[in-house]
Parts: C-alpha cells; sequence; structure tokens
C-alpha cells in the first residue's frame, strides 16, 4: 500500500492497532496523541513511522501536526479520525451531568470535524477519510447518552459528506465498533471485541470502497433497527 495514513489518538487501542495494520501492509503512517510516554513507546515499536503530540482539539496543534506530515512524506493520502472519549452521565441522579461537556463534544465531534476540513483544503482529493464512531451512534447507550449524541452526530457528517467528496473520487469510511478492548472500555463488564478485529475489519471495507464498516456484533445492527428497534434499544439499554 503506497499510501501516507495519519490516525489520531494512533497510540492505543483501535488507533494503534490500525496503525499497525496499516505498516503491515506497507503504509507510511503518522499518529499523534496526548501522551509523550505513549509517543515515545510508539516510536521504539514503530521507528518507521511518525509519533507527533498534539490535542487534535487545539487550532494550533492540528496545524503543528499537518505541518509535520508534510515536512515527513510531502502528502498525505488516508486521514483516520479516531481520537476519542467516552464519558458516562446520569441526568437523573448527578447534580451537575453536564461537569466538563465542551470537552467531550470538542473531542469527538468538533475536532474531528475541524480537521477534516483542514485536510481537505490542504491536500485534495484525499483517497480515502475514515471516521471511528461507534454502534452508539445508531443506538445510545442509557448511561453516557451524549456519547451516543455525538457519535450520531459524527455519523452525520461523514453521511454527508461521502456524498459531497464523491464526484472527486475520496472515499468516506465510516467505523462502527461496538464494546472494544481498549483503555477506554477497561472498566467496562462483557463481551470486548479486540481492536486486531476492527482494524483487520476497516482495512477489508477500505480495499471493497464500503461506506461502513460493521465490525463484530455491530454488522447485525443496520438489520435490527429496521426489523426489531424496540429489541435492540432494550439490549442497549443494559450496556
Amino acid at each position: 500500500m503506497d499510501k501516507v495514513v495519519l490516525i489520531t489518538g494512533g497510540t492505543s487501542g483501535i488507533g494503534l492497532s490500525l496503525a499497525e495494520a496499516f505498516l503491515a501492509e506497507g503504509a507510511s503512517v503518522a499518529v499523534c496523541g496526548r501522551s509523550r510516554t505513549a509517543l515515545d513507546r510508539f516510536a521504539r515499536a514503530h521507528p518507521e513511522a511518525l509519533a507527533v503530540r498534539a490535542d487534535v482539539t487545539v487550532p494550533e496543534a492540528r496545524a503543528a501536526l499537518l505541518a509535520a506530515v508534510d515536512d515527513r512524506f510531502g502528502r498525505l493520502d488516508v486521514l483516520v479520525n479516531n481520537a476519542g472519549t467516552f464519558v458516562e452521565r446520569n441526568f437523573a441522579a448527578d447534580g451537575d451531568a453536564t461537569t466538563a461537556l465542551d470537552q467531550e463534544i470538542d473531542l469527538n465531534l468538533t475536532a474531528p470535524i475541524h480537521l477534516t476540513g483542514e485536510v481537505v483544503r490542504r491536500w485534495p482529493p484525499l483517497t480515502a477519510i475514515v471516521f471511528v464512531t461507534s454502534g452508539f451512534a445508531l443506538v445510545s447507550p442509557t448511561r453516557a447518552p451524549t456519547y451516543g449524541a455525538v457519535k450520531a452526530g459524527l455519523h452525520g457528517f461523514a453521511d454527508g459528506l461521502r456524498r459531497q467528496l464523491a464526484p472527486q473520487g475520496t472515499h468516506v469510511l465510516e467505523v462502527l465498533p461496538p464494546t472494544t478492548d481498549t483503555p477506554m472500555n477497561a472498566g467496562a463488564t462483557g463481551a470486548k471485541l479486540p481492536p486486531a478485529e476492527v482494524a483487520a475489519v476497516t482495512l477489508e471495507a477500505l480495499r471493497k470502497r464500503r461506506p461502513m464498516a460493521l465490525p463484530g456484533a455491530t454488522r447485525l445492527m443496520p438489520a435490527m433497527l429496521r426489523i426489531a428497534p424496540h429489541a435492540l434499544g432494550r439490549r442497549v439499554a443494559r450496556l
């Protein structure tokens, strides 16, 4: 794969598995993250890749990140918007369920939209833009309704952007993982999909230019939403 790929939040979890999968296929890879320790660990393991410390919610940091990619590789072909956070909020019980809400929205929704716009302006036309959302973009989780809301917003953005960029040949892919075995889900109980499986399904969807990648149990969600939406809602309510 003769492509240059940028993955936000690429030092752990799904982002790390995606970075390693792209590297295994011969792509040039850049990752960003906020943890210097995680970035250093990634750089030691993958010296051929570029690891940049950047908070994608900060405009100046996004600009510096793209400049670093340009300096190293001279172009970008694939943008993977993966960075995100999961925050539980109980509006029925908490005195202030909106604490740090702006930061959650910035990281999960506003920042990937801004970064996408900046990348599209700088390197048109891209080969592909990937948004890692969640199965919760389709049915919001009871314990984290704002997470469902922002992922649904990103789902809508990807859907509209796909039609806008189709004439220039840019593939817009949305990845909707189920609960995955990542640091973000360390406290979650029940089955967790290995992040390497999410990465494998994602690369297959890119090869086949599918609009969505549905790893694990999420592959059943679109059909269940049509056939038995209330049953799906009750199942998600337990998560």
